[in-house]
């Protein structure tokens, strides 16, 4: 069986990983089970970019076949912010109910129909004993979004980031179950999809 590392130091967004990438014939490895304690620049200008620069960065530090992601919210009323910053779009250091402060504090007064918004994720997949193209190690990448709206106060409890507020289908992914959000998530979709590829792999194997 081969060896996956999961690069993300996300308590919530490992177990997310952990569930959608379980059933691969892979053995699941975090950061801290390699001990890996150097953080990943996120400098990009795209989830894309970030995911990539993620999934070279840890694979050359680890020498394991490696998978990381990079997501966010584009609200359309903010001409797709928070974007990139969506972690950190309260701050550097910003907790999940500051950011979501934030972003009702900047959609106040906007009527359900200028609330739209979507959820993205990219995963890139990058395997270090592959030959190095124009200098740099090559990434697969997978993308998934997930289509909603942004609700006037957060509700539910399950889910972290920006869940409470996320509205598909009139409910928000934090009154969703952990199952029913991985159907319809944008992680999800990319994981599908990024899924599909490992279980190929793993089957010329």
């Amino acid at each position: 069986m081969r060896t996956l590392l999961v690069a993300t130091g996300s308590a919530h967004k490992l177990a997310e990983l952990r569930r959608l990438f379980g059933p691969l014939p892979f053995d699941l490895r975090t950061l801290a089970d390699e001990e890996i304690v150097d953080e990943a620049p996120e400098e990009g200008a795209t989830f894309a970019a970030n995911a990539i620069a993620k999934a070279r960065f840890y694979a050359a530090a680890s020498g394991l076949f490696t998978l990381a992601d990079d997501s966010g919210l584009e609200v359309e009323a903010l001409d797709g912010a928070p974007g990139v910053s969506t972690r950190r779009y309260a701050g550097p250091n910003a907790t999940d109910e500051e950011n979501i402060e934030k972003l009702l504090s900047a959609l106040r007064g906007l009527p359900p129909e200028r609330r739209g918004a979507r959820f993205v994720c990219t995963m890139a997949i990058v395997d270090p004993q592959e030959s190095v193209t124009r200098g740099a190690l090559k990434a697969r990448t997978f993308r998934g979004s997930c289509r909603g709206r942004i609700t006037g106060v957060p509700r539910g409890a399950f889910g972290f980031g920006y869940d409470p507020v996320f509205e598909v289908r009139g409910r928000t992914m934090a009154e969703r179950s952990p199952a029913e959000k991985d159907r319809l998530s944008h992680r999800g979709r990319a994981a599908l999809r990024a899924g599909r590829y490992l279980r190929e792999l793993a089957e010329k194997a």
